[in-house]
Formats: C-alpha cells, sequence, structure tokens
C-alpha cells in the first residue's frame, strides 16, 4: 500500500482502521501527543500558517505535496514502505530465514530498546529547537526549521506505532514516557546525553542538523536492513524525510561560509565579526563541538551489545548488500586501543567492531560536507580550511574516553597541552551517552 489514507483520524498505510484496539490506543495517545507539541514545540507560533510539505505516498517519486497549515493541526500519521515478496533477513546467524512479522520472543527486549532509543531521539530535537523560529535568519531558514520539526514528530510517531502494535503494555508505556521526558530537564532528561544539548543559535542548529542528523541517517539505515520487517519498513521510508534535515545543516554552513569569505575578500585586514560575519575560526569549534559529541552516539568501538545486535539480525550495517559476506563470523577488523597510555593496533571480531564501521561510514559522509565548505574558501582565495575532529578527541564513551588527545591528529597529549588547546576548540565542553 503506497497511497496514504487521510481520511482517518490518523492518516496512515497500514490499514489501522482494521484493529480497532491498535486504533483506539493510538487515538487515545494522539491527544496527548498535540498538547506535548503546544508545551514543548514551537509554540508562539501555533496560529501562524506554515507552508510545510505532507506525505501523501511512500513512492519515490511524488510521494508529498506542499500547502499551508497550522503547526498543530499538521496530519501526522503512520507509514511504511510497501511490503516485499517473502522478505529474508539480510544478515547475522539467521541470515536467509524469512523476515519476522511479530516480534521474535527471543529478542523483544533488545528490539524494544533499540526502537525506544531512536523514538526518544524525534521529540528531543524539536524541544531543543523550539525558541529558534523567534530568530530565524530568513523565512526561508524559518520554513525549513518547521518542516524539519513536523517531520521529526512524525518520525515520533513511526516508533510509537512499532510499540503500541508489537509490544503491547510495555509498548504503550515506553510512548508515554517519551511525551514525558524533557530536553536538557535535570530529572527526565532524554536518554541520549546529545540529545540534552541546548540550541539556542543558528550556527548550533545548522551543525546539528548536519552532524546529528547524520547520525540520524546511519542509524536508521542499519535498521533498515533489520529482520523485523516492520522496522526496516518504517525506517526507510524516514530515511526519505530525513535527507531534507541534513541538506538544510551542510547548504546553512555553507552559506555562513561563503558569507564570510565575501567579507574578508572586502575588508582583508578587519575582523569579519566586525561586518556581522562569523569568523572561520568560530564556526570550526562549533563543528568540533557538534561533531565530536557525535561519535560517541556510536557507542564504544569495542561493544557486545553491537555483536548481539547483528548476531540476531535485529540491526545490520549501513548498506549492508555492498558487503560480500553477511555473517562477520572469522572476519576481523583492525582498531586501535589505548593501553599504558599508548595507541596500539589490536585484531578485534568484526561483529564486536560494529559500532566503529558504522562510526567511519559515518565520518566519510560527513567529509563530503567539510569538502563543500573547503571549497567556498578556495573560490573566494581564502585561506583556511575546515577539518572533522579527530575521532578519540572529546570523547566520552568508549575505547578514549577521558583521554586527551589532540583535535587533528588524535595524539596523546599533557594535561596542559590539552587544556591549552581546549581553550581554542568546541565553544563549550560536552557529555555524551552512547545507544548502544
Amino acid at each position: 500500500m503506497t497511497g496514504i489514507d487521510y481520511s482517518q483520524k490518523i492518516p496512515n498505510n497500514v490499514d489501522l482502521k482494521s484493529d480497532k484496539r491498535l486504533q483506539r490506543a493510538l487515538e487515545r495517545w494522539q491527544p496527548d501527543y498535540i498538547e506535548w507539541w503546544k508545551e514543548m514545540g514551537p509554540t508562539d507560533f501555533n496560529e501562524n500558517d506554515v507552508y510545510l510539505r505532507t506525505a501523501v505516498s511512500v513512492d519515490k517519486d511524488g510521494w508529498a505535496n506542499f500547502g499551508y497549515v497550522k503547526m498543530p493541526e499538521y496530519r501526522w500519521g503512520i507509514f511504511l514502505t510497501p511490503n516485499e515478496k517473502d522478505p529474508k533477513i539480510q544478515f547475522g546467524d539467521h541470515m536467509g530465514q524469512d523476515a519476522w512479522q511479530q516480534v521474535p520472543g527471543e529478542y523483544r527486549n533488545w528490539l524494544r530498546r533499540l526502537i525506544v532509543t531512536q523514538g526518544d531521539t524525534e521529540p528531543a530535537s524539536v524541544e531543543q529547537q523550539r525558541l529558534l523560529g523567534h530568530t530565524a535568519p530568513s523565512l526561508y531558514d524559518m520554513r525549513n526549521l518547521f518542516q524539519v520539526n513536523v517531520e521529526e514528530g512524525r518520525h515520533l510517531w513511526a516508533m510509537v506505532y512499532l510499540l503500541h502494535r508489537h509490544f503491547g503494555k510495555d509498548g504503550r508505556e515506553e510512548a508515554d514516557q517519551m511525551l514525558q521526558r524533557r530536553s536538557g530537564n535535570p530529572d527526565h532528561p532524554r536518554i541520549l546525553s546529545t540529545f540534552n544539548e541546548p540550541i539556542d543559535e543558528w550556527l548550533s542548529f545548522f551543525c546539528f542538523t548536519m552532524f546529528t542528523d547524520r547520525d540520524g541517517k546511519f542509524q536508521l539505515l542499519s535498521l533498515a536492513e533489520s529482520g523485523f520487517d516492520p522496522l526496516a519498513r518504517t525506517t526507510r521510508f524516514m530515511l526519505t524525510e530525513e535527507a531534507h534535515h541534513m541538506f538544510v545543516g551542510q547548504t546553512g554552513l555553507q552559506r555562513i561560509v561563503r558569507r564570510t569569505c565575501q567579507v574578508m575578500q572586502e575588508h582583508p585586514d578587519a575582523d569579519p565579526a566586525e561586518y556581522g560575519a562569523m569568523p572561520l575560526d568560530l564556526i570550526q569549534r562549533y563543528i568540533n563541538f557538534w561533531a565530536s559529541s557525535c561519535y560517541d552516539l556510536f557507542g564504544a568501538e569495542v561493544s557486545s551489545n553491537s555483536a548481539n545486535f547483528f548476531a540476531s539480525g535485529l540491526k545490520g550495517r549501513a548498506y549492508e548488500d555492498k558487503y560480500d559476506e553477511h555473517t562477520a563470523l572469522d572476519q576481523f577488523k583492525t582498531l586501535e586501543r589505548l593501553q599504558d597510555g599508548k595507541i596500539v593496533s589490536e585484531e578485534v571480531p568484526m561483529r564486536n567492531a560494529m559500532n566503529e564501521v558504522l562510526r567511519e561510514a559515518y565520518m566519510a559522509d560527513n567529509q563530503k560536507g567539510v569538502d563543500s565548505w573547503n571549497k567556498e574558501c578556495a573560490k573566494h582565495g581564502i585561506d583556511f580550511e575546515f577539518y572533522l575532529p579527530h575521532s578519540r578527541f572529546n570523547r566520552k564513551v568508549g575505547e578514549f574516553a577521558g583521554g586527551r588527545f589532540h583535535v587533528k591528529t588524535g595524539e596523546p597529549m599533557d594535561e596542559a597541552s590539552y587544556e591549552a588547546m581546549l581553550e581554542a576548540c568546541p565553544p563549550k565542553r560536552i557529555a555524551t551517552t552512547s545507544r548502544v
């Protein structure tokens, strides 16, 4: 079913009306969601008509239309990509078996954890960005912000549907808790600490959509490989919407870089801040802060959880079909580890290194955006080069947690040298919690 039924209270393409019990449960949750939006979304704009896109199909082409709508009246719904004929599990110990349409009992807790952790990030980002509409640089940026916000809200619906549909009372309780936690709340924070960081200015917003939404992309790509078919089909459509969020971040930063370069050309001997432009080294500080926070979101370099998720067929690698072998048995990955203050190389079973496999793919994807910003500098004749912080820098999770490493090279540093460097790196310190 590719078309979406908008005649129902909850738009969907999962034939929700055929399951009255599920329908009633979700319709009871819906008012609480709307109240959450009115309280924690971009509340001061609830009465404004906003030009937004709304999904009307899960087809790749022509899947959305655009129109004016008040955000609390946006038609959030439940959209899964169409069923494949006889889908199979594509990796792990169950490779080749029929994909699960119901939750496998032995993996129930792991699967619920994956869904809840992903789902909790969606409302968190709306909460983090709720005041940005007051300082939008342009109408274009404001519309992009609100589009990102409503789609993050829909992604919450995607995960809540899975919890209600497949996890009974436990799932309903988890869905309720996702509306009770609050980004940055000291008593009821969001699960992942990056999603408790404030985003009160637009440079952070662009970095968040560039780096943190890209983390979301790679998490969704790995879940889109899941042997639990409803989860795979749900996340595949989420990726369609997620692409716009990363576009907002990459191009937003590129516009800032371009304007700074123009000002530097016009006033080569002045501080660009004097003319309303953001200094390039300040932009780099924000890159250091947000990119390094996202490295921790992938988890520890060596992880039994990642091995279990892969072996069970719940969470694969991004673009699993590009690999020649899909069980990752009798395979190893060389990782850098910290022993007695020295960095050494060690071969680790591939399944235990899946977090690092995903993190490396994420960093390579980020580099494309960094390259585009450097082209702007080169085009304007500005001698400045942006970089991604090293994967060891500022880590709070994993092999290098709490270590002192150079922001660019990753080389170990003594405390005094590290503290001196840190003054010029991120605009503030950060603590993060991993997914697994």
